[in-house]
């Protein structure tokens, strides 16, 4: 069984996207085996395709630039890539990540691009879980959460790469305790 914990980076501006739709520009996750060992990780820009260019205030946020998703490959190169790493239809597997905008993200980008979804039915979301765990009424974001448990934050918040290696340090603290197998 491999964890596969990620976390999306995705297209914003202040307000409503235009044509309404917002696209994964960054995928970032870490492969955490069934004992709690970080076995890989996984970091990758994608070239959005409906609204190409960043807005100031998504390239403020991520720091991600132009130049990065330009010559990034398209969604459906990028998620094939993916789930060859995380060994998807290969080995069993469960998709992890704080809160569940990251997965509808997931689905909704395969659907624009006709990727098949079925698999990111796998998933867990950790954000619930963790507030279940600790009995609170609302979970705090990431970051906070990661200095909480003790951890530092590394990286830069809001890339992708980032916030899943930070978020793989709480689920392995707490790997034994997660109601992952319902």
């Amino acid at each position: 069984m491999n964890f596969i914990i990620f976390d999306l980076e995705a297209t914003c501006w202040r307000g409503r996207p235009p044509k309404g739709v917002t696209e994964i520009i960054e995928i970032g996750a870490v492969k955490v085996d069934r004992s709690g060992y970080v076995i890989d990780s996984f970091s990758k820009f994608v070239r959005p395709v409906v609204n190409p260019l960043l807005s100031g205030f998504c390239r403020q946020l991520t720091s991600i630039q132009q130049s990065d998703v330009d010559k990034a490959q398209k969604f459906s190169r990028v998620i094939d890539d993916f789930m060859i790493w995380a060994e998807i239809g290969e080995e069993d597997y469960i998709l992890c990540s704080w809160g569940s905008d990251d997965s509808n993200l997931l689905r909704n980008d395969c659907k624009l691009h006709n990727v098949d979804f079925q698999w990111v039915e796998q998933y867990i979301d950790l954000k619930r879980e963790y507030r279940n765990l600790k009995n609170l009424k609302y979970a705090s974001g990431l970051k906070s959460t990661v200095k909480k448990e003790g951890f530092e934050f590394t990286g830069l918040h809001h890339r992708a790469i980032s916030d899943a290696e930070n978020l793989g340090k709480v689920f392995i603290k707490y790997l034994e305790e997660w109601d992952l197998f319902r």
